[in-house]
């Protein structure tokens, strides 16, 4: 096979004659590359690819040379191709004459051609022209390209058709007759077996049909003689040696053959010189080399989809067949977990770091789609050839893990037919030293099992990356994460390098190019770089408690024990609190575990009230039954491998062969995935943390002064605790002061109380010198676990009456645990709250039991969630509760920020009106009589167009006192608005403040302002014009109104663009106000001098 190659200088490349052989024709030097190409006067189609048809199984690439000069061969030509693909000028050059070639032959595309043959632009209209007598002049729909181009040698005509016939993809071009044409029969007439209407048409002549958009003709005579139907043709050009040798004319259809007959009864010879199509990507044009030759080139140049070969075929059956026979866990008996769309915002404390946003619950976006859902995100590329990156974040125990595995498995049960491969690796199996792995150790040799594949696989993998799909299950314990972006990465696929770098290159989208990547992680404030950078972010949301009783339903079904179930459930329900932390489906498999040994036991045993008593109940039978010393050496395992960040352990850590086979029989520990037998892993995260505690409650090492800083309420400034294990400050409280016997005691004997008494001591003093007013919000529900894991009544009592009345919670997660424990330390501490839960992503369930309390006499939330909230609540038919939470319902102050906030606000309005329309006794909501301040900060885009539905509400806020219309990017409502609130005036009867500052108004809205400010007379104190448009004549009608305004107390007109003239005005006008304290008026259009002169006049004028 021949190729287009740019070649030194030089160098030749082969030209087609008739007769095979090949030319010489000079090129030209490398240096212009394909631009250089695209320029020179090089005939196309003796450009264009040539099958050497004597030797089909090498494909190797030839270049014709002069006996002395050099040739370059495919493989160092892809090498070259390798060195200079670094550079980034030579890589946008190439992108560039991509997208120029895309351009050029776009034309191809609404006409209906094959793009991939360059003959049916460039020449192949005159070929016909110059053998049939009619043609059908076609009219260029865009722009005179080619066939108003001034003739070159670039763009010239052929003057001769074809010596041999050639295969362009669709048709087949060759010499033809002189024959007259005649009327084009339909493809179904050529290919029926039925004899047609005229018997004689294949006596006569063949014909060939082509589409009406073609700039061909529609029917093209052929001579008479033997015909040969091809049913499929070859891509690309072909010479057909074996043509004219008893064959003088041939029927090429565009389409689909029918099913009555494939082959045209004849009885000529058939055509068996025809090539077949060779299984490798095509290109575009003659320009754009092809796939293998190019594995680095942007995608507008690689568009044809090369078929896969027995090996790789049998390489993906394979890697089905693995996936597939992976055993189901304990957990995929599971309610499937659902997932919402996330998105970032910059943290508070640090402008540069961004941290994942906590959406109210009506701004969720659920992926009703699932899977499918989150690999569509993954391939809507902004850019073709572009690696996406697409992100699934949660909490330890929300399912991650399983969700990644069923995608794996999806993938295997042909749901996913966009990728050809998936692969899937456990993150800590890519923590390995050294310098000497490959890209195709990354795919074969890393990953949970060693994968056979040859090089003819990798190759495939190579040439069609968007076509891969890569998981990394746990990218959180992956170590250097933040780094990747801009690690030194391996430059191509077969350089040795770490494995962070072959990581680092696939980030950089330098490895790989094209393909998706699937993270799961578990994200614990700041987001690491490359997670804060991913295309598309979704959040696992865990379980809803119909769900989680779902879940121990099919658990007591699998298990056998379906019987029990509304006894079960009952037990549950009991239990509020574990039922609200059954919210993680880990929590919710511990629970149902439980569950399912006390109705093994018999009796009337309960449910703990506590996550320490759960965990206890577990291990409390597995530990009497282990080997002495056992449930302690694995714990010191535990805190161990937590404190460098790992949920695994090496075999050999463990003490003895009975411990670990204790281990593993009782479900504590399991191996790990891709390790086999030398590395085993926590059966899950809350079950490591719970054995980090246990040995902190046992280990004599731990100093007393150091103990406090594992609860991490207090977090030193100097060496912090990380708290990467985030179960263990509430799992210590629990077990130290629980009681001994039937908690720490039941997992470790009697021996250890002395040293556990003397902790809980050391504990309980710093929980009481804690000062929770002080405390963050995250931190204060963190003690409020803390407190309520202790079961000690006095201490938490200590902790609730020490809440400030008024609490926010102002972006943060209050998940359904933390509702249910902040819910009851407000009850218990017995006096009134405020509570602001705006962007906390509380579930309406939660909601409702919140403000439901009696003790809670005024709130602050979503509008979007309390609208909700009523409608529950009318549904249900609790009158009573609806009417307590609108008499709590506070929107003070209100600031809308987003076009959503103003669409709630007009929903709250509609939902008053509709009250007091529908009820006997006509009453205001008190979120919307009572609300006082209103700010507008929706900037110069969304500003003026959600201004108007802002202005049609305003009228029902009766009380409002201060409009706040400025924006520090600027609203610009403009004249038009300004127009619109001057006409509610009338109706804002207790408005005192009115800032317009920073909206482009001009004098034609100054004056419409000025007619409508006496409506305010009585109330307006403070009016702020600060830096507008308004000119002198803006500035005189303001001087008109200002005497008028009796009330008004300060003006501020800076920064506008009146003159002297408009400054002379205003300050006479003031003279006649002596009930104003201020006129602020500097403004650059206005010299000093006379600022300084009208100041001297009236020393109430500001000029600062």
């Amino acid at each position: 096979m021949r190729c287009l190659a740019p070649r030194p200088a030089g160098s030749y490349l082969p030209e087609p004659q008739g007769s095979g052989q090949c030319a010489t024709m000079e090129l030209g030097p490398l240096e212009g590359g394909y631009l250089e190409l695209l320029n020179s006067s090089a005939d196309p189609l003796q450009l264009y690819h040539l099958y050497d048809q004597t030797d089909l199984a090498r494909e190797e690439f030839e270049l014709c040379s002069e006996p002395d000069m050099d040739t370059i061969n495919c493989e160092q030509f892809s090498r070259l191709l390798c060195d200079i693909e670094g550079d980034e000028e030579t890589r946008e050059a190439y992108a560039n004459i991509a997208e120029l070639d895309q351009y050029v032959f776009q034309d191809s595309q609404r006409d209906g051609l094959s793009k991939d043959m360059f003959v049916e632009h460039i020449g192949l209209e005159e070929i016909i022209s110059e053998s049939v007598e009619a043609l059908e002049e076609k009219t260029s729909q865009k722009r005179p390209f080619p066939e108003e181009l001034p003739v070159d040698s670039k763009h010239r005509k052929l003057a001769e058709p074809l010596a041999v016939p050639v295969v362009t993809g669709t048709f087949l071009v060759g010499s033809v007759s002189g024959s007259s044409p005649r009327s084009c029969l339909s493809p179904p007439a050529v290919f029926n077996k039925e004899p047609a209407s005229s018997p004689n048409w294949l006596g006569e002549n063949v014909l060939m049909s082509v589409p009406p958009s073609s700039p061909l003709l529609s029917c093209l005579s052929l001579p008479a003689g033997h015909i040969q139907i091809v049913p499929t043709l070859p891509q690309g050009l072909w010479q057909i040696s074996g043509a004219g040798t008893g064959v003088s004319g041939m029927v090429i259809y565009q389409g689909e053959m029918p099913q009555g007959s494939q082959v045209l009864p004849s009885g000529g010879p058939a055509l068996h010189s025809l090539p077949k199509s060779p299984e490798r990507p095509g290109s575009t044009s003659p320009f754009a080399p092809s796939a293998t030759d190019l594995p680095g080139m942007p995608e507008p140049a690689l568009t044809s989809r090369a078929n896969m070969t027995e090996r790789v075929e049998k390489f993906r059956s394979s890697l089905r067949d693995r996936y597939q026979a992976e055993p189901a866990g304990p957990e995929d008996i599971l309610v499937e977990v659902e997932l919402v769309r996330a998105r970032l915002e910059r943290s508070i404390s640090k402008s540069q770091e961004r941290e994942l946003a906590t959406p109210d619950w009506a701004e969720r976006q659920p992926a009703r789609g699932g899977l499918a859902e989150v690999l569509l995100a993954a391939g809507d590329r902004p850019r073709q050839r572009e690696t996406r990156v697409v992100a699934v974040l949660g909490k330890a125990g929300q399912g991650k893990s399983r969700w990644a595995r069923e995608v794996s498995r999806a993938w295997a049960r042909g749901q996913l037919p966009q990728y050809d491969f998936v692969f899937a690796f456990p993150c800590h199996c890519l923590d390995r030293a050294g310098d000497a792995y490959r890209l195709r150790d990354l795919l074969f040799s890393l990953g949970p099992e060693p994968l056979p594949a040859d090089e003819e696989v990798f190759s495939y993998i190579l040439r069609r990356p968007d076509r891969v799909l890569l998981i990394l299950d746990g990218f959180e314990g992956l170590e250097g994460q933040d780094g990747l972006l801009h690690a030194a990465c391996a430059p191509t696929s077969s350089e040795p390098h770490s494995v962070r770098g072959l990581l680092a290159g696939l980030f950089q989208r330098k490895l790989l190019r094209g393909c998706t990547l699937l993270l799961t992680a578990r994200p614990r404030g700041r987001l690491a770089q490359s997670l804060s950078k991913a295309d598309a972010l979704f959040e696992v949301t865990g379980f809803s408690a119909e769900q989680a009783e779902t879940y121990l339903t099919r658990h007591l079904e699998h298990a056998g024990a379906p019987g029990h179930r509304e006894k079960a459930l009952e037990r549950l329900r009991r239990q509020p609190f574990l039922l609200s932390h059954s919210h993680s489906p880990t929590l919710c498999r511990a629970v149902s575990q439980l569950s399912e040994a006390l109705l093994a036991r018999g009796g009337e045993a309960e449910l703990p009230s506590t996550l320490t008593g759960l965990y206890v109940g577990l291990l409390g039978p597995a530990a009497r039954e282990g080997p002495p010393g056992a449930l302690a050496a694995l714990a010191r395992l535990a805190w161990e491998r937590g404190r460098r960040h790992r949920g695994t352990l090496p075999d050999s850590q463990l003490p003895a062969a009975d411990v670990r086979a204790w281990a593993v029989a009782k479900g504590l520990v399991r191996p790990s995935p891709g390790a086999g037998d030398t590395e085993l892993a926590f059966s899950s995260f809350l079950l490591q943390c719970f054995l980090g505690a246990v040995w902190l409650s046992l280990s004599s090492d731990i100093k007393d002064k150091e103990l406090p800083q594992y609860l991490a309420l207090t977090p030193r400034k100097k060496r912090p605790y990380d708290n990467w294990l985030e179960g263990v400050p509430r799992f210590l409280a629990g077990l130290l002061f629980q009681p001994h016997g039937r908690c720490l005691g039941a997992l470790v004997g009697p021996a250890a109380a002395t040293l556990a008494a003397r902790k809980q001591k050391v504990l309980s003093r710093y929980l009481r010198r804690l000062q929770p007013g002080t405390l963050p919000a995250g931190r204060l529900l963190e003690l409020l676990h803390c407190a309520r894991e202790t079961l000690d009544t006095g201490l938490w009592q200590h902790v609730v009456q020490g809440l400030p009345a008024h609490l926010s919670f102002l972006g943060t997660r209050l998940t359904p645990p933390n509702a249910y424990v902040l819910g009851s330390a407000l009850e218990a501490a017995g006096r009134d709250f405020s509570l602001d839960l705006c962007s906390t992503g509380i579930d309406p369930s939660g909601l409702g039991s919140l403000v439901g309390l009696s003790c809670v006499t005024r709130f602050r939330a979503a509008l979007s969630d309390m609208v909700g909230l009523w409608e529950s609540l009318q549904q249900r038919g609790e009158a009573k509760l609806l009417r307590a939470v609108e008499q709590k319902f506070t929107i003070e102050p209100f600031k809308a920020k987003s076009l959503k906030d103003v669409e709630d606000l007009g929903n709250l309005v509609q939902i008053q009106r509709t009250r007091s329309s529908s009820e006997d006794t006509a009453g205001e909501l008190p979120a919307v009589r009572d609300l006082k301040k209103l700010e507008f900060a929706l900037g110069p885009i969304s500003g003026p167009q959600a201004f108007p539905k802002l202005v049609r509400i305003l009228e029902a806020f009766s009380s409002l006192q201060h409009l706040d219309l400025d924006s520090l990017s600027e609203n610009k409502i403009g004249d038009e608005g300004v127009e619109l609130l001057s006409a509610t005036f009338p109706q804002l009867k207790a408005l005192e403040t009115l800032n317009l500052s920073q909206n482009n108004i001009t004098d034609a809205g100054a004056c419409k302002l000025a007619e409508a400010l006496p409506s305010l007379a009585a109330s307006l104190l403070r009016l702020s014009l600060y830096n507008n448009c308004i000119c002198d004549t803006g500035a005189e009608s303001l001087a008109h109104a200002l005497p008028d305004m009796v009330s008004l107390r300060v003006l501020d007109v800076q920064y506008n663009k009146f003159t002297a003239a408009g400054a002379q005005q205003l300050a006479a006008s003031l003279r006649k106000c002596p009930h104003m304290e201020t006129l602020e008026m500097w403004t650059p259009t206005i010299p000093f001098g006379v600022h300084e002169h009208l100041q001297q006049l009236d020393p109430r004028i500001s000029l600062k």
